[in-house]
């Protein structure tokens, strides 16, 4: 038997729905009929002939139809949408006859005179999300009928609907661009970055989960809230966005706001889906998306994990997305936070003129805002990395200054919970006070329990302390917190110093060899690696790397490393210090 093939074609597909044509019917299920099907007759259907549509087919209040030509579909939408206004104005608005109009360009299965498939799905699922009166079309279209149609469109970013597997890109047709503008001038965005929680949408077809969904985005709100460096939107001022569809770039207008956070919820039994994705409003550019999976056993513990998880995901990819918009800027812009965010983009950079050039950046900061705790916090780090690297002139003033800066981010006690973890840092490495970092850490911990960068320096701590379990314990709670950390090559050696103190030399090269992948200039993992080789006996890999590292940073010996090992416990730095005599490395 031959195989019989599927008609399939490539079509513009319309579906088209009356909004609130229940409780129409049930305030005049006679009078709304009657007006119904004189729209159909005199306006609707002359419309779709006019543009060359075919109706497929009709249910009581809605419409599918397709179309050879996309930009036919959308002009015979606006059409529609204008002439049933026109014929609706006269009645009390909740009397009109008002339809949400869907449109999607996709390959279709044709099965007599019906057709069928995602892009019909997909142009049911938009027709569900636009305003009464409005229209909303799919990305594809949108790049389609862009500058062949005379209409503007509102970007709603990525759209996820219900059962369809992927995200799709949806946009709102301006019919009246008027009615569409804020009527009140826009907020100014505030000195420090902006972010607002939108209501996530309840996917699961079921009213009794609403709760959830606004529950899930109330802890998210409080736990960003937690974060001094940002602008937090409060969740009543949010929530009035619930059950629209949305213009973002609007919202962040009307909120004061560069960027908004967004997601869905969806139940099914005992599980539960939670999708969210970060948006920087300025360019529409998606700069973080995830998902999570979960029982429904705790709700309550499942809210808290997802929001700890959205937290730690978006803080670094927020920072890192300031950090690239301070960078665009004119060098003439001079406040001390957009020289902080500039010495973050040196210390990425990581090379032996951006480190003392990030140092350089904190010091006008400090110049124009002595009490700038976070450009403070940082000048320590700035100091102990040019220290292990060897990089840039220092002298014991700026070591003095440097612990001096960490004294005052500490003592001021304020609650910017990873500018305090820095300095406190920065007091432990440089001036060995492990019982002032092992308090202040503690405290620092409640203050922010969702900062990666708190987590991480705890690890570091208990690595460099010789506390293995304790440290490995941290420092995965730091890499679940911000798992694409733009500083990833500083949590990686944590690890690998951290199974080098557990005696488990195999998992720290392991953890060396990705922090070198990150980072290859990365004294400290270079380090690491050499001495966990040693340990297993790897003597020619180890010597290798040794000679890399000399030739990278002439004068590494032995001496040179126990000059600079003060914050290391006894214990392990017995063991570097043998690992580095078998590799080779000079004494003096």
């Amino acid at each position: 038997m031959p195989e019989q093939r599927v008609e399939r074609r490539l079509v513009a597909i319309l579906a088209a729905d009356v909004a609130g044509y229940s409780r129409l019917i049930g305030l005049d299920e006679e009078g709304t009929l009657a007006r119904l099907k004189t729209l159909r007759r005199e306006v609707i259907d002359p419309q779709i002939a006019s543009y060359r549509g075919r109706i497929v087919k009709t249910t009581g209040d809605g419409l599918l139809i397709e179309f050879a030509s996309v930009v036919d579909a959308v002009r015979c939408a606006v059409a529609v949408q204008r002439a049933c206004v026109e014929s609706e104005t006269a009645l009390p608005q909740d009397r009109r006859i008002e339809f949400r109009i869907g449109i999607n360009l996709g390959d279709i299965v044709v099965e007599g005179e019906d057709i069928l498939g995602d892009g019909v799905n997909i142009a049911a699922r938009l027709e569900g999300i636009a305003d009464p009166g409005g229209i909303c079309i799919s990305g594809v279209v949108h790049d389609q009928v862009r500058g062949k149609v005379e209409m503007e469109f509102a970007d709603l970013g990525r759209q996820t609907l219900k059962n369809i597997t992927q995200p799709v890109q949806a946009y709102r047709v301006l019919l009246d661009e008027k009615r569409t503008t804020a009527s009140t001038p826009p907020l100014p965005l505030p000195d420090k970055p902006s972010i607002a929680v939108l209501p996530f949408q309840n996917m699961s077809g079921d009213p009794e989960q609403e709760y959830f969904a606004d529950g899930m985005v109330e802890e998210i709100t409080t736990a960003i809230a937690r974060l001094p460096w940002l602008f937090v939107i409060a969740r009543n001022s949010s929530f009035t966005y619930k059950g629209k569809a949305i213009d973002l770039k609007q919202v962040a207008s009307e909120l004061g706001v560069r960027y908004v956070l967004e997601g869905s919820v969806r139940k099914a039994g005992q599980r539960v889906r939670i999708t969210g994705q970060l948006i920087d409003t300025s360019t529409g550019a998606h700069i973080w998306a995830d998902r999570f999976d979960g029982a429904l056993d705790n709700i309550f513990d499942l809210q808290d994990r997802v929001a700890a998880s959205v937290v730690g995901a978006i803080e670094p990819r927020l920072r890192f997305s300031e950090i690239q918009r301070s960078s665009r800027k004119p060098t003439a812009s001079q406040s001390a936070y957009d020289l902080y965010l500039r010495s973050l983009a040196q210390l990425y950079s990581y090379t032996e003129e951006s480190v003392p050039a990030a140092y350089l950046l904190l010091r006008q900061a400090l110049t124009l805002d002595r009490n700038y705790v976070p450009a403070a916090a940082l000048m320590g780090w700035c100091y102990i990395l040019q220290q292990v690297q060897g990089w840039g002139s220092l002298s014991n003033d700026d070591l003095l200054e440097s612990i001096h800066l960490a004294r005052q981010v500490v003592e001021a006690g304020r609650d910017d919970a990873e500018a305090i973890a820095q300095a406190v840092f920065t007091l432990y490495y440089l001036a060995g006070e492990v019982s002032t970092a092992a308090s202040v850490l503690q405290r620092v911990s409640s203050l922010n329990p969702n900062s990666a960068l708190t987590w991480e320096i705890k690890g570091w701590i208990h690595a460099l302390r010789n506390e293995p379990e304790a440290a490995l314990d941290a420092l995965d709670r730091a890499l679940r917190l911000s798992p694409f950390d733009p500083l990833g090559h500083i949590y990686a050696t944590g690890f690998a110093i951290a199974y080098i103190s557990a005696r488990r030399f195999e998992q720290a090269v392991e953890w060396a060899d990705r922090a070198l992948q990150h980072q290859p200039r990365y004294v400290i993992a270079i380090r690491a690696k050499i001495i966990a080789n040693a340990h297993l006996g790897h003597l020619d890999e180890a010597r290798r790397d040794l000679d890399r590292m000399i030739a990278m940073y002439p004068g590494s010996t032995i001496a040179q490393t126990l000059a600079r090992s003060s914050a290391f416990a006894p214990e392990l730095l017995d063991l570097y210090v043998a690992g580095l005599r078998k590799a080779g490395m000079p004494e003096q």
